[in-house]
């Protein structure tokens, strides 16, 4: 499965062996100027590169009203991503939590290949990747919720217009003034025809879904991009973006089991991750829903399941629902319209409130089906109340 890097990284992850190191495409010194817009920047500092191009610490000569002293250069002798990025930075131009493209022009010299550069944002604190390699500490979560959210309003609007970013890793968000995330390097997105998704066969290893790295999933959709938010969230909890998360490790993040649940769903079964942008940013901006019991008259016709640990065996209990008229299943589905929860096993997938089957009725419910939650003294009143 072919794989790349972001366009825009920082030195420091060249340093740290994950990017080959090239030939500069520019030379510290070097003028380029812009026919477009007739601006000049001199090149001060190569910041990193990536599978499509170079990336340069950049000074503005001369004035400007539209562009800020500061900027980064960003070179490429490919076409293709130049003209996709461009056209993406026009489209987000006016969205405060995307890295803003201020110029856009090719670079004709004698006797070299015309490059194709882009003047985008500087951020002072590089690329997430970097500032967490070398500041090594966890974020708040109330600072997780809200600047991630901040990325997904990026995301939203781009799934809204049925497009796909399908390289939201850590190199590809920034972190500017007062550690203010934003989005850039919209050099692989596509955009769908029908919303059944893209094929994918261009993406970053680190936060690639399983399935793609599998070859399990055919094409991208934007539960995909979700996925790797998910991988985003759980990097800014521990603190570290050198590895991926598994749903295995879920349980152990330093965070509330709320967003723990999130993340797993995020990055969990495919078909149960978040549809959109859109739906994640309230799962994390909305307070958890209460699991309280219900009120149930008879079992008599409902379909039923067990969740958490009986102080009878599984088996027995299932037996006594059937004789009051219960059809069990193995598990909440669309069909499922009471659910009796035992005591939480300590090992549930995303802490104590994270078990599998309460987030598929979180889930199930979210999507407009009833479900009636019962203790199990509840469930074994009716039974009893049954018997009688």
């Amino acid at each position: 499965m072919p794989t790349r890097f972001s366009a825009v990284t920082t030195r420091a992850a060249t340093d740290r062996g994950l990017i080959q190191s090239r030939p500069p495409l520019l030379v510290v010194g070097q003028v380029v100027a812009s026919p477009e817009t007739g601006v000049e920047y001199r090149i001060e500092r190569f910041l990193g590169q990536g599978g499509f191009g170079q990336v340069f610490l950049s000074r503005r000569l001369g004035q400007s009203a539209a562009v800020p002293e500061a900027v980064c250069i960003k070179v490429s002798g490919r076409i293709d991503s130049w003209v996709r990025e461009a056209y993406f930075g026009r489209l987000l131009d006016d969205h405060p939590r995307a890295i803003r493209m201020f110029d856009a022009f090719p670079l004709v010299t004698t006797g070299r290949p015309v490059l194709y550069c882009l003047a985008l944002e500087y951020a002072p604190h590089g690329d997430l990747s970097a500032f967490l390699y070398r500041d090594g500490r966890r974020w708040s979560e109330a600072a997780v919720r809200r600047e991630i959210a901040g990325i997904l309003e990026v995301l939203g609007k781009l799934h809204r217009g049925q497009l796909l970013h399908r390289d939201l890793t850590p190199v590809n968000v920034f972190v500017c003034e007062n550690r203010r995330l934003k989005l850039g390097d919209f050099g692989i997105m596509r955009q769908q025809s029908d919303g059944r998704g893209i094929t994918a066969r261009t993406m970053n290893t680190l936060t690639a879904p399983s399935e793609f790295l599998d070859g399990a999933a055919p094409k991208w959709r934007a539960r995909d991009d979700v996925y790797q938010v998910g991988q985003l969230i759980a990097m800014l909890v521990k603190g570290d973006a050198q590895a991926r998360i598994r749903t295995s490790a879920v349980r152990g993040l330093p965070c509330s089991d709320h967003l723990k649940e999130i993340i797993y769903r995020c990055i969990g079964e495919r078909r149960k991750r978040y549809e959109s942008a859109n739906e994640l940013i309230d799962a994390l901006r909305t307070p958890p829903a209460s699991l309280k019991a219900g009120v149930m008259r008879s079992l008599k016709g409902v379909h039923l399941a067990f969740t958490g640990i009986l102080s009878k065996r599984r088996r027995e209990a299932a037996a006594a629902a059937r004789r009051a008229g219960a059809v069990i299943h193995s598990g909440p589905s669309i069909r499922t319209t009471v659910v009796v929860r035992g005591k939480p096993n300590p090992l549930q997938a995303a802490g104590r409130q994270g078990g599998l089957k309460l987030m598929e009725i979180k889930r199930l419910r979210e999507k407009g089906h009833r479900i009636t939650l019962l203790n199990e003294n509840q469930f074994w009143t009716l039974v009893r109340r049954r018997q009688a």
